[in-house]
C-alpha cells in the first residue's frame, strides 16, 4: 500500500485549525472522510499521529516528527509540479515577487507596465514588506524574486546588485535638532527617533542604523514615517528619492551628526537556485535592472540640482 500524499495535507490543515470539524469544513470534505484519511495514514505507518485525549487535535510527538517530513515532501512535489509548469511552453502561470518598501516604486511599477506591453501571460503577484519581513514572506510564500535592501544570503539565492540608494538622516525644520551643529549620539538618544517595523515575525536582518535610544516611535511605512518627519514627532533616515520635494522646500533637513547623515546601500534583486526563473522571470529581471539604472541616472541629476549629492 502506498502513501496517501494529500493525508499529509489533512494533517497540516487539522494542526492549523485545532479540530476534525473545523480542518473538514476548510477541506470541504465530510468530518468523517477527514477521520477516515487520518485513520489509514495511522494503519498504514504503525503510529498514532493524533492524541485523541485532547479535545484540540494535538500532534503526538511521532506525528510532529511525521507531519515535518510530510510537509517536506509535499514541497518537493510541489518544485516538481513548479518546473514542469515552467519548462513546459516557457511562460511560468504565476510570478511571484517581494519588495521591500525602503526602495523606490516608480522602477518596478515601469518596469511591471512594460511586462504588461510584451502581453505576457503571466500572472504577477507583488508582495510589500519590510526588512527581514521581505527574505522571511519569500522563503514562507516560496515566491520567485525579492527585491530586498540586506538578507541573510545562502548557497541557493543567487543575487544580482542594484543601483545604490542613499538614506538621509533628517528632521522637520521646525525641530530642534536641525538648529545643532556637531549633534552627538548622546544628543540625538535625547530625541524620538522614527524607523520602521520589521515585518519579520522573527527579525532575519539586524537593523544596525538605529541609534539605541529608549524613544522609538516604529512605524509601518515610509509614507507614515515622513508625515510623522514633517510634523515634528522626531528625527530618522529617510530615502532621498522620497523627500526630494521637502528637501527642497526645507520642510525636511538634515541633521548635522557627526557620524554622518547619509549612508548608502546597494539592494539586491534575489532569485533561488531551487526555483528556476521562467520566461517571465528573466524578462522581469532584465527589465528591473534597466529601469533601477534609469531611475539612479535621473535621481542622481536631481540630488545634484538641489545640492545634495
Amino acid at each position: 500500500m502506498r502513501i496517501d500524499v494529500d493525508a499529509f495535507k489533512v494533517l497540516q490543515v487539522l494542526v492549523e485549525e485545532g479540530s476534525f470539524a473545523k480542518a473538514s469544513e476548510k477541506l470541504h470534505k465530510a468530518q468523517s472522510a477527514v477521520s477516515y484519511q487520518v485513520k489509514k495514514l495511522e494503519q498504514h505507518l504503525g503510529v498514532s499521529l493524533f492524541n485523541r485525549d485532547q479535545y484540540r487535535a494535538e500532534l503526538t510527538p511521532e506525528g510532529r516528527v511525521i507531519l515535518a517530513e510530510g510537509q517536506r515532501l509535499l514541497q518537493h512535489l510541489a518544485n516538481i509540479e513548479h518546473l514542469a509548469s515552467r519548462f513546459s511552453e516557457g511562460w511560468e502561470p504565476k510570478l511571484e515577487l517581494v519588495i521591500d518598501g525602503a526602495l523606490p516604486m516608480e522602477p518596478i511599477m515601469t518596469a511591471l507596465k512594460r511586462m504588461a506591453e510584451h502581453k505576457v501571460p503571466t500572472k504577477i503577484q507583488l508582495n510589500m514588506e519590510f526588512l527581514g519581513g521581505v527574505q522571511h514572506r519569500f522563503e514562507r510564500d516560496n515566491a520567485d524574486l525579492m527585491l530586498v535592501k540586506d538578507y541573510l544570503a545562502g548557497p541557493n539565492y543567487h543575487p544580482k546588485a542594484l543601483p545604490t540608494i542613499t538614506s538621509i538622516l533628517v528632521a522637520s525644520c521646525q525641530h530642534p535638532l536641525v538648529a545643532l551643529k556637531n549633534v552627538s549620539l548622546t544628543e540625538l538618544q535625547q530625541h524620538v527617533e522614527l524607523t520602521i517595523q520589521d515585518s519579520s515575525p522573527q527579525r532575519l536582518v539586524r537593523d544596525e542604523m538605529q541609534f539605541g535610544g529608549d524613544k522609538v516611535f516604529y512605524l509601518s511605512g515610509f509614507i507614515m514615517k515622513k508625515n510623522a518627519l514633517l510634523k515634528g514627532l522626531g528625527f530618522g533616515w529617510m530615502p532621498a528619492f522620497l523627500i526630494q520635494e521637502e528637501l527642497q522646500s526645507h520642510q525636511l533637513k538634515p541633521v548635522d551628526f557627526i557620524g554622518g547623515n547619509r549612508f548608502s546601500f546597494t539592494p539586491q534583486l534575489v532569485s533561488t537556485l531551487e526555483r528556476p526563473l521562467g520566461r517571465a522571470g528573466q524578462l522581469f529581471t532584465e527589465l528591473i535592472l534597466d529601469e533601477f539604472t534609469r531611475f539612479e541616472f535621473q535621481g542622481s541629476k536631481e540630488l545634484n540640482t538641489t545640492g545634495l549629492g
